[in-house]
């Protein structure tokens, strides 16, 4: 019974639109690119200053609306992108559905770090609000955690980055055999993805981030718009949908 369910929505996704899946998946690439542009390089970028605690409190109390704001969009990028990541499961999964999954279950992992490391972000308004129980600390005390909280934060994102890299480069491979995408995305993202795993050692991310943010940002939108504008070869995804609902009929 459960096998002729599985094998009903197997059926069922050869059916869908893959185009229309595949412009829904490069709308929601995009937004998680430009939300994530704006929340980190005009609200964190801006107010934040890692050698000045006292400067960097100034900032945020003095554009408090401004940080809200950034938060918001923070978190907007991160339904984003874990909508995307669904999405890209189903459009990825006639190229391979193990790996697309495997990818998919890293993917929100990532962003599931992401999104948790953004509490940290928030946290220096509470830190620098005044409220009567923080009269036990000085205000050199206060401004010194509210910017090793945004320390937290800025750590955690990087640690989401490793899981990005991970999934950039399963998601690469995959486009790279899937046939009804052009090959030269999937070369960009593995490339994109391998740049993010130098995470993995911060003293070397810190020297590459330039280089590294530069190709996995032309990769992530080169993806994006390429989606967006052409989609999918529908035909051969169709093609490799129907031969992956055939082999769980085999199995």
């Amino acid at each position: 019974m459960k096998s002729a369910a599985r094998m009903e929505i197997a059926e069922r996704s050869t059916q869908a639109s893959p185009r229309r899946l595949a412009r829904a998946t490069g709308l929601l690439s995009l937004l998680t690119m430009l939300t994530g542009v704006f929340a980190q390089g005009f609200v964190s970028e801006r107010l934040v200053n890692w050698s000045d605690a006292a400067g960097t409190a100034k900032a945020i109390l003095s554009h408090r609306v401004l940080y809200q704001t950034g938060f918001a969009v923070y978190l907007i990028e991160m339904a984003c992108q874990v909508a995307m990541t669904a999405l890209f499961y189903v459009l990825l999964k006639p190229a391979g559905r193990t790996v697309s999954l495997v990818a998919a279950f890293i993917g929100l992992a990532g962003g599931i770090i992401k999104t948790m490391s953004r509490v940290f972000f928030l946290a220096p308004l509470f830190v620098l609000g005044g409220a009567p129980y923080l009269k036990v600390f000085n205000s050199e005390q206060l401004q010194a955690l509210a910017l090793l909280l945004l320390r937290v934060n800025d750590r955690g994102a990087g640690v989401a980055l490793v899981f990005f890299g991970f999934y950039a480069i399963l998601t690469g491979w995959l486009i790279l055999r899937s046939t009804f995408l052009p090959r030269i995305l999937g070369a960009l993202s593995i490339v994109g993805g391998a740049g993010w795993l130098s995470y993995l050692y911060l003293p070397l991310a810190h020297r590459v981030f330039p280089f590294v943010v530069s190709v996995a940002l032309l990769g992530a939108l080169a993806l994006a718009v390429w989606l967006l504008t052409a989609g999918v070869d529908e035909a051969k995804w169709k093609e490799r949908a129907a031969a992956s609902v055939s082999r769980e009929r085999l199995q």
